[in-house]
């Protein structure tokens, strides 16, 4: 198998006694975006930091473009932006002179640099109006932090909570536009704790709990190992006295059978038909990837 752009093995990072991120291997495509989640303190933002040079591992190894992290990190950053959670900006300038500022400690020449911050702008939408960055709303600062991830055009990105607290448009809207980076070429790692935003936008899936890897693959092969299909029969009849198949209950004025084995669902037709009743609705329950991740987290649910 031809090696990724990004190749972790056998990461770990302890903090005295504390081990926040164990034994943590994995491969990223080129082009791809690849999704980690897991609860608070799971070992996501260390796991990032590590990747971004920022935290050193206690041991084992990272990899990009073939160029080993601990030895070639001034290379690396070259083609890597990285966006923290919370991520300070220089509230007193103005947006395109802090975008300009940055762009000269990556050496870029001035005449490219602007523009290159005219298209960043025009990208995100990013009409500032000659505002300071702290005049700006919350959704506009994290433009600004994402337009600074990308002055130097990197191929490798590293976002973490890049849609953390912001209103659901603007949430949108970063979203998509994380989905156009991957359509430009770039590759995309990124942590979120919005279940549904992951798997609408990541090709794999990390899962992490007490810093080790739980699951790793796409949203369908995490759905196929874990999740559990469940079928909902609903459906009138004038008895159940005599109904022995499975449990029941009671909805308005009809009965409701879940089940996970399909042959409760064809034994309950057979014997609702046989009382003259009238089948109501049938229908699969398919498991969000949400859904199996409380489930992996040991949160029980509750199914209707």
């Amino acid at each position: 198998m031809e090696p990724g752009i990004i190749e972790v093995n056998g990461l770990r990072k302890e903090y005295g006694d504390f081990v926040a991120v164990d034994n943590l291997s994995f491969s990223v495509a080129k082009g791809q975006i690849f999704g980690i989640v897991g609860p608070n303190g799971a070992g996501k933002t260390t796991t990032l930091k590590m990747l971004s040079s920022l935290v050193r591992p206690s041991s084992g190894n990272i990899y990009m473009k073939g160029l080993d992290i601990s030895r070639d990190a001034v290379e690396i950053k070259s083609f890597l932006g990285f966006l923290p959670e919370e991520s300070p900006l220089y509230e007193g300038m103005g947006v395109e002179d802090y975008l300009m500022f940055f762009s000269e400690l990556y050496s870029i020449p001035k005449d490219r640099a602007k523009k290159r911050i005219r298209e960043l702008l025009f990208d995100l939408s990013l009409n500032a109006d000659g505002k300071k960055i702290g005049d700006l709303s919350k959704g506009m600062k994290r433009k600004v932090a994402i337009a600074r991830s990308l002055i130097n055009d990197p191929d490798i990105l590293i976002y973490d909570e890049p849609a953390s607290g912001l209103d659901p448009m603007t949430s949108r809207y970063i979203t998509d536009y994380v989905r156009s980076l991957k359509q430009s070429g770039k590759t995309i790692i990124f942590s979120a704790h919005n279940l549904f935003q992951v798997e609408s936008l990541c090709d794999r899936i990390l899962i992490l709990k007490s810093g080790k890897l739980v699951t790793l693959g796409t949203a369908e092969e995490i759905r196929k190992e874990y999740g559990k299909i469940q079928y909902r029969l609903e459906f009138k009849v004038d008895d159940v006295e005599e109904y022995v198949i499975s449990e029941i209950k009671t909805v308005d004025d009809n009965y409701v059978v879940t089940t996970n084995d399909i042959d409760v669902v064809n034994q309950t037709t057979k014997w609702v038909a046989s009382r003259g009743g009238d089948i109501v609705e049938m229908r699969t329950i398919v498991p969000s990837l949400e859904e199996i991740f409380l489930e992996l987290m040991g949160v029980e649910l509750f199914v209707d």
